[in-house]
Protein backbone atom coordinates (compact mmCIF):
# COMPACT_ATOMS: atom_id res chain seq x y z
CA UNK A 1 0.00 0.00 0.00
CA UNK A 2 1.01 3.59 -0.47
CA UNK A 3 3.16 5.04 2.28
CA UNK A 4 4.36 1.67 3.57
CA UNK A 5 8.07 1.09 3.78
CA UNK A 6 9.11 -2.41 2.82
CA UNK A 7 12.05 -3.93 4.62
CA UNK A 8 14.56 -4.80 1.95
CA UNK A 9 16.75 -7.85 2.25
CA UNK A 10 19.90 -7.76 0.17
CA UNK A 11 21.13 -11.01 -1.30
CA UNK A 12 24.81 -10.21 -1.49
CA UNK A 13 27.85 -9.49 0.65
CA UNK A 14 30.21 -6.49 0.54
CA UNK A 15 33.53 -6.29 2.44
CA UNK A 16 35.28 -4.62 4.22
CA UNK A 17 33.36 -2.09 6.28
CA UNK A 18 29.70 -1.98 6.99
CA UNK A 19 26.58 -1.27 4.99
CA UNK A 20 25.25 2.04 6.29
CA UNK A 21 22.11 2.04 4.16
CA UNK A 22 20.17 -0.30 1.89
CA UNK A 23 18.44 1.73 -0.80
CA UNK A 24 14.87 0.95 -1.79
CA UNK A 25 14.16 -0.27 -5.31
CA UNK A 26 12.89 3.23 -6.16
CA UNK A 27 16.06 4.89 -4.77
CA UNK A 28 18.16 2.32 -6.63
CA UNK A 29 16.30 3.13 -9.85
CA UNK A 30 16.98 6.86 -9.36
CA UNK A 31 20.70 6.23 -8.73
CA UNK A 32 20.86 3.99 -11.81
CA UNK A 33 19.18 6.70 -13.94
CA UNK A 34 21.66 9.31 -12.68
CA UNK A 35 24.56 6.93 -13.34
CA UNK A 36 23.33 6.26 -16.88
CA UNK A 37 22.99 10.01 -17.53
CA UNK A 38 26.68 10.49 -16.66
CA UNK A 39 28.40 7.37 -17.97
CA UNK A 40 26.04 6.00 -20.63
CA UNK A 41 24.66 9.07 -22.42
CA UNK A 42 25.86 7.61 -25.74
CA UNK A 43 24.49 4.12 -25.10
CA UNK A 44 23.17 3.53 -28.65
CA UNK A 45 24.48 0.20 -29.91
CA UNK A 46 26.18 -0.88 -26.65
CA UNK A 47 23.47 -3.17 -25.16
CA UNK A 48 23.61 -1.47 -21.78
CA UNK A 49 20.26 -3.09 -20.92
CA UNK A 50 22.10 -6.42 -20.51
CA UNK A 51 25.24 -5.02 -18.85
CA UNK A 52 25.80 -1.34 -18.17
CA UNK A 53 29.57 -1.97 -18.40
CA UNK A 54 29.20 -2.61 -22.16
CA UNK A 55 29.48 1.19 -22.48
CA UNK A 56 33.13 0.79 -21.37
CA UNK A 57 33.99 -2.48 -23.16
CA UNK A 58 32.55 -1.09 -26.40
CA UNK A 59 34.43 2.21 -26.14
CA UNK A 60 31.30 4.36 -25.64
CA UNK A 61 32.82 6.07 -22.60
CA UNK A 62 36.55 6.49 -21.85
CA UNK A 63 37.87 4.05 -19.27
CA UNK A 64 40.88 1.98 -18.30
CA UNK A 65 40.61 -1.73 -17.65
CA UNK A 66 42.24 -4.69 -15.98
CA UNK A 67 45.13 -4.08 -13.58
CA UNK A 68 45.31 -0.39 -14.52
CA UNK A 69 41.63 -0.03 -13.50
CA UNK A 70 42.23 -1.90 -10.25
CA UNK A 71 45.22 0.31 -9.35
CA UNK A 72 43.20 3.47 -10.07
CA UNK A 73 40.27 2.15 -8.00
CA UNK A 74 42.43 1.55 -4.92
CA UNK A 75 43.71 5.15 -5.11
CA UNK A 76 40.19 6.56 -4.65
CA UNK A 77 38.62 7.83 -1.46
CA UNK A 78 35.22 9.09 -0.38
CA UNK A 79 33.16 9.24 2.81
CA UNK A 80 30.78 6.56 1.50
CA UNK A 81 30.44 4.31 -1.55
CA UNK A 82 27.47 3.06 -3.55
CA UNK A 83 27.42 -0.58 -4.65
CA UNK A 84 24.95 -0.92 -7.53
CA UNK A 85 24.09 -4.42 -8.78
CA UNK A 86 23.87 -4.84 -12.56
CA UNK A 87 20.83 -7.11 -12.18
CA UNK A 88 17.70 -5.84 -10.55
CA UNK A 89 18.16 -5.52 -6.82
CA UNK A 90 18.83 -2.90 -4.20
CA UNK A 91 21.95 -0.78 -4.11
CA UNK A 92 23.73 -0.28 -0.80
CA UNK A 93 25.89 2.44 0.69
CA UNK A 94 29.04 1.32 2.50
CA UNK A 95 31.50 3.17 4.70
CA UNK A 96 34.65 1.65 3.14
CA UNK A 97 35.92 1.11 -0.39
CA UNK A 98 34.71 -2.41 -1.23
CA UNK A 99 37.41 -4.99 -1.90
CA UNK A 100 34.98 -7.89 -2.19
CA UNK A 101 31.41 -8.38 -3.36
CA UNK A 102 29.89 -11.73 -4.27
CA UNK A 103 27.86 -10.34 -7.19
CA UNK A 104 29.19 -11.17 -10.66
CA UNK A 105 28.46 -7.73 -12.20
CA UNK A 106 28.32 -4.57 -10.09
CA UNK A 107 29.44 -0.96 -9.93
CA UNK A 108 31.13 0.96 -7.11
CA UNK A 109 31.21 4.76 -6.98
CA UNK A 110 30.90 7.63 -4.50
CA UNK A 111 27.41 9.18 -4.21
CA UNK A 112 28.54 12.17 -6.35
CA UNK A 113 29.71 9.78 -9.11
CA UNK A 114 33.19 11.30 -9.38
CA UNK A 115 34.32 7.93 -10.75
CA UNK A 116 33.06 4.38 -11.19
CA UNK A 117 34.57 0.92 -11.02
CA UNK A 118 32.62 -1.64 -13.05
CA UNK A 119 33.27 -5.22 -11.97
CA UNK A 120 32.30 -7.83 -14.60
CA UNK A 121 31.68 -11.56 -14.78
CA UNK A 122 34.17 -11.50 -17.70
CA UNK A 123 37.05 -10.28 -15.51
CA UNK A 124 40.42 -11.16 -16.95
CA UNK A 125 38.98 -10.91 -20.45
CA UNK A 126 36.70 -7.84 -20.19
CA UNK A 127 37.09 -5.68 -17.13
CA UNK A 128 37.09 -4.50 -14.56
CA UNK A 129 36.68 -0.96 -15.91
CA UNK A 130 37.47 2.32 -14.17
CA UNK A 131 36.03 5.58 -15.53
CA UNK A 132 36.10 9.19 -14.38
CA UNK A 133 33.23 11.69 -14.38
CA UNK A 134 33.84 14.68 -16.74
CA UNK A 135 34.16 16.83 -13.55
CA UNK A 136 36.36 14.26 -11.77
CA UNK A 137 38.83 16.68 -10.13
CA UNK A 138 36.16 18.98 -8.70
CA UNK A 139 34.07 16.04 -7.45
CA UNK A 140 37.11 14.38 -5.83
CA UNK A 141 37.86 17.64 -3.99
CA UNK A 142 34.26 17.59 -2.75
CA UNK A 143 34.78 14.00 -1.54
CA UNK A 144 37.96 15.02 0.31
CA UNK A 145 36.06 17.83 2.09
CA UNK A 146 33.32 15.34 3.10
CA UNK A 147 35.90 12.91 4.51
CA UNK A 148 37.42 15.73 6.58
CA UNK A 149 33.97 16.82 7.81
CA UNK A 150 33.18 13.23 8.88
CA UNK A 151 36.57 12.95 10.62
CA UNK A 152 35.92 16.16 12.58
CA UNK A 153 32.43 14.98 13.51
CA UNK A 154 33.81 11.66 14.81
CA UNK A 155 36.50 13.52 16.75
CA UNK A 156 33.92 15.84 18.34
CA UNK A 157 31.73 12.85 19.26
CA UNK A 158 34.74 11.08 20.82
CA UNK A 159 35.43 14.18 22.96
CA UNK A 160 31.79 14.24 24.02
CA UNK A 161 30.97 17.49 22.22
CA UNK A 162 28.04 16.01 20.28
Amino acid sequence: ALGEVALVQIEYEVKPGKIVKVLSLDETGEIEKSWMSVFAKNKQGFNTSAFKWHIFSGGGYPSVNGEEARAEYFRQSAATFVVLPNEKGCAVITDRLPEFCNLSDYYVFPPNMAWVMAFTHEEGWLGPYFAKHPKYTMLCEENTRLIEKERKKAEAKQKGWM
